[in-house]
């Protein structure tokens, strides 16, 4: 098994990767997973999946839930689907599809949605939050300040309940020639809440 602990915070680097296609750090996929908050066996949506990594990292700590991952790209799609099976992770479902258009095909309500990217975001965050069951959780992350506010709108808007946003700051050790030092992983905001 390539990742054989019972712990989230695999590797970037174990992961197979496309040019171009968005992976969430393993840092900042910590901060998200636990904004989560799953339960054992939650229906899970992870909309603009990209890589995979969350799909990965949610499988492999809840392999009774059933994890949906939705990407509009075929070859992304592909890519999504060989991480799952790099991993052994068998409860994955990967929906090609745009959000929030896909959606109604769905038929498995979500209790724990979370947005990874995708346009227009706004649209796709009330799609999403109308799909949401009663006392489910919504996570979206937001690198640059327009989406940030967008989504904290949207958030406000839907009258979701104990909304937090966190930013992450994380820097890494790396090798530079004969010396260590630290660089900076870009800042992520997560934004969550619950609805009611």
């Amino acid at each position: 098994m390539l990742w054989p602990y019972k712990t989230p915070g695999i590797p970037d680097n174990l992961f197979t990767r496309l040019p171009g296609i968005p992976l969430s750090k393993r840092e900042v996929r910590l901060l998200l997973i636990s904004s989560l908050r799953m339960q054992p066996d939650s229906v899970f949506w992870d909309i603009g999946a990209g890589t995979g990594t969350i799909p990965v990292e949610i499988g492999l700590l809840c392999p009774q839930a059933q994890i949906i991952a939705v990407e509009r790209d075929e070859e992304v799609a592909s890519l999504i689907r060989k991480n799952c099976d790099r991993f052994e992770v068998p409860n994955v479902r990967v929906i090609e599809g745009s959000a929030p258009d896909c959606f109604q095909g769905l038929t498995l309500k979500p209790d724990r949605i979370c947005i990874e990217g995708g346009k227009p975001i706004k649209e796709i965050l009330k799609q999403a939050w109308h799909h949401l069951q009663s006392e489910g959780r919504i996570v979206a992350t937001a690198g640059n300040l327009e989406n940030l506010y967008t989504i904290s709108e949207g958030l406000s808007e839907l009258q979701a309940r104990n909304i937090e946003v966190v930013q992450s700051a994380v820097n890494r050790l790396e090798t530079r020639g004969i010396h260590q030092t630290f660089a900076a992983v870009n800042p992520m905001f997560i934004l969550s809440g619950e609805k009611l």
